[in-house]
């Protein structure tokens, strides 16, 4: 294995690795031997402790650039213990991002911390307290997934026969407990990324930086992989900070969303603020003989009685939908009216959600207005 500087181990997948004996804790961070339960198994292992609500991760101005692009322009955000989604298009800087918070790349100005720590000068602390799934196949062939598990948490500090045993336990915990014994080569994209979520959480992080985990699977792979990353939170209390472009994902998975764009902030909050109900109207109603198309007959009968009703399939998850203001329960009545005269069958009449999809249409407009403005 190569060295980084200061004691830093190389790992197999990039993070170097550091010993646990020997430090010293600042901030609002206590360093000590937990007995910490982690899928079913009791051991004494190193363990940083946090006082309640502390800020996980902060950034202010936080910029990274490069002679030809600008990967973060001035990113200022603070994230809280949970499960955060940080969201934007490929090349939008989320793994540059991570790399910084790593303390693996230095930012150009501005500053961020980690669990108290500052990236730019603790990113060996930072490494110790931190777990890391990269997005990238960086997994050995030719070895078991126990033997790679095992030597990733003899790498983060934990002794042999803890490594040992926490290996088995967050194995079975991912769901690769029958199959530890095979060569990572024959494991299937899926079973690859279980392996790269056991070990971050092997050596029992704090939190865990968790980069596209659901790349390459299918929806139903997709869907177990969201399962776990959700219980890292739930069962273990381990925060994570996820990376994704899909945004159906983290909608369903995390409490916070920070979404970003060509490197900037534009939007940090909760999930539940995302998606709050609005005062549109998401109407659904099935087709006849006598009207094949309901959809179109509801609209057309709708701006006959002074209604603007418009298509909101161009949103996810709408299908065949239409969208109108509700100005009271007179609203309600006149869309019941409607329906029935038309002898259609209502599917669904609901207050609508904002979908974090919105907010990325929402910024392309106000960009576009801006240009045409000469903004």
């Amino acid at each position: 294995m190569d060295n980084h500087g200061n004691g830093d181990t190389a790992t197999p997948c990039g993070l170097p690795g550091r010993s646990t004996s020997g430090l010293t804790p600042t901030g609002p961070y206590d360093w000590s031997l937990t007995r910490r339960q982690l899928c079913g198994l009791t051991t004494a292992v190193p363990r940083v402790t946090t006082v309640d609500a502390v800020t996980v991760i902060a950034t202010e101005s936080l910029s990274k650039r490069y002679p030809r692009v600008t990967a973060l322009d001035r990113l200022s955000v603070d994230v809280g213990p949970g499960v955060t989604g940080l969201v934007g298009a490929n090349g939008a800087g989320k793994s540059t991002l991570i790399k910084i918070l790593l303390g693996l790349s230095p930012a150009t100005e501005g500053r961020a911390e980690v669990l108290g720590l500052d990236v730019a000068t603790k990113g060996g602390d930072i490494r110790e307290r931190v777990g890391y799934m990269p997005e990238h196949d960086c997994l050995p062939p030719d070895v078991s997934a126990t033997e790679f598990v095992v030597h990733m948490a003899r790498m983060s500090g934990l002794p042999p026969t803890a490594a040992r045993e926490r290996t088995a336990d967050t194995l079975r915990h991912v769901g690769l407990y029958e199959e530890r014994y095979r060569p990572i080569g024959g494991y299937s994209t899926g079973m690859k990324q279980r392996v790269k979520l056991a070990q971050a959480l092997v050596h029992d992080p704090q939190l865990v930086f968790l980069d596209e985990p659901t790349n390459g699977l299918d929806p139903v792979g997709r869907d177990d992989m969201l399962g776990l990353i959700r219980r890292v939170h739930t069962d273990f209390g381990i925060s994570v900070l996820v990376t994704s472009h899909l945004l159906g994902e983290l909608e369903r998975t995390c409490d916070h969303v920070v979404v970003v764009d060509g490197g900037k902030l534009l939007r940090s909050s909760s999930t539940r603020d995302f998606t709050q109900t609005t005062t549109t109207l998401a109407i659904e109603v099935t087709d006849t003989d006598a009207h094949p198309d309901g959809t179109r007959a509801v609209r057309d009968a709708l701006h006959a009685r002074g209604v603007t009703a418009h298509d909101g399939s161009g949103l996810p998850g709408a299908g065949r939908v239409l969208l109108l203001s509700a100005e009271g329960e007179q609203t309600y009545d006149l869309v019941r009216d409607v329906v029935a005269d038309l002898g259609l069958g209502l599917v669904r009449m609901e207050q609508r959600r904002h979908h974090i999809a919105e907010v990325f249409k929402d910024s392309d407009e106000q960009r576009k207005e801006a240009v045409g403005h000469g903004g």
